[in-house]
């Protein structure tokens, strides 16, 4: 747990779920992001879909860390990180690369410095788990916090793929 003023940032709980659909609903709904939400149904499905894999694997997964931030008794912030085991390459010999994922922060709670202490529980949890690597998408606005953390933009070419029933 991590104490920075008013706000405390520590590993969710099935109380916290609710909060965190809302702060990830910033990212996938009204965005015009090519993950968003474009209809009412796909709103209602990731919200039913996510609900259900918080409660699954955030309880059986010690590769899967999702982090909230709070201030009083309110979620004002959240983070997700995933670990993922690779081939080794000379990037990662360990083949541990974490993914970051939902970093989000309620508007009236941006730029006090939420967001990098978010961030940096994150990395000290990748760290315990010994990550050699960790990757993120990230929006223009964070781009700052996330060159001032070390990171780097990288010069690969991300490519995804959807399959028409699970997405449609």
């Amino acid at each position: 747990m991590i104490r920075s003023d008013e706000i405390v940032v520590r590993p969710a709980t099935r109380e916290h779920f609710d909060a965190v659909i809302e702060l990830r609903a910033l990212l996938l709904e009204g965005s015009g992001a090519s993950y968003a939400c474009t209809s009412i149904e796909e709103k209602k499905r990731w919200r039913e879909t996510y609900a259900t894999w918080l409660n699954e694997v955030l309880e059986s997964s010690s590769a899967t860390q999702l982090l909230v931030a709070i201030s009083g008794d309110q979620v004002v912030g959240c983070v997700t990180g995933f670990i993922d085991r690779r081939a080794p390459g000379p990037d990662c010999l360990n083949g541990l690369c974490g993914w970051v994922q939902s970093m989000v922060v309620l508007p009236a709670f941006r730029s006090r410095g939420l967001s990098r202490v978010l961030m940096q529980a994150l990395m000290n949890w990748f760290e315990t788990m010994q990550v050699g690597k960790v990757v993120l998408q990230s929006t223009p606005a964070a781009e700052p916090l996330y060159q001032r953390m070390g990171y780097h933009r990288s010069t690969e070419y991300i490519w995804s793929w959807q399959a028409r029933e699970q997405c449609a």
